[in-house]
């Protein structure tokens, strides 16, 4: 296969048996005429060629590596061109967690902690506060 520049080398199962339904699948079932290049014999897909290794990976074995928010969203984007279902859900879904987890991860700024205190609801619990210097906070509260 040649997909956006990059060459390919696969079997028609990988492409076939995962997602059974996909556009890959109905290509490659021997349903459907392939246009291939008449000296190589090579499969052309206009699309992109960097995030196909991911789709061809995912084909075979059923895991991506960790990738960046960005990566996921181009990576989705080529999943729902090929109408890749399983992987829709399971970019769909690294995607939420991994908007947890920034979350989570998010450092709060001196200003925000004290506005955080100021309020009447402080919950602190799983924040880290290591490495803040808050030994001038000081905090009044009308009784």
């Amino acid at each position: 296969m040649f997909i956006g520049g990059k060459k390919y080398a696969t079997t028609v199962d990988t492409l076939t048996q995962r997602e059974p339904y996909s556009m890959l699948a109905a290509m490659f079932s021997g349903r459907h005429n392939v246009c291939r290049d008449s000296e190589t014999g090579m499969v052309f897909v206009d699309r992109d060629g960097k995030q196909f290794r991911h789709i061809l990976n995912w084909l075979r074995d059923g895991i991506l590596p960790t990738l960046t928010n960005v990566e996921y969203q181009e990576l989705l984007r080529e999943a729902e061109y090929y109408q890749l279902l399983e992987l829709i859900k399971y970019i769909k879904s690294n995607m939420c967690k991994k908007k947890g987890e920034d979350i989570l991860e998010a450092e709060l700024t001196r200003k925000e902690i004290i506005k955080i205190i100021q309020s009447s609801k402080i919950r602190f619990r799983g924040v880290n506060l290591s490495g803040l210097n808050l030994s001038k906070l000081v905090s009044f509260k009308s009784i």
